[in-house]
């Protein structure tokens, strides 16, 4: 998996933590930085592309391992 500058871990939280922490650390990042999210909830999938669409930052890639959802956005 290629590189990031934050790690977000979401873990165990549902829809729509994720996302809320998610906002509020890119809030805080320099433009073109990459915020890795982990999350546990498989709605979050549907709901970071929504997010990525809505905000204009890039959702560099999704993954999935086990039960853990692995996704890379870059903000714009």
């Amino acid at each position: 998996m290629a590189e990031f500058d934050q790690e977000l871990d979401a873990c165990g939280l549902n829809c729509p933590l994720p996302i809320l922490r998610a906002k509020k650390a890119l809030s805080g990042m320099d433009s073109g930085k990459v915020l890795q999210i982990i999350a546990t909830d498989p709605g979050s999938v549907k709901d970071f592309e929504a997010f990525s669409k809505q905000t204009g930052n890039a959702l560099l890639d999704s993954n999935e391992d086990g039960e853990k959802f692995y996704f890379r956005i870059q903000k714009k």
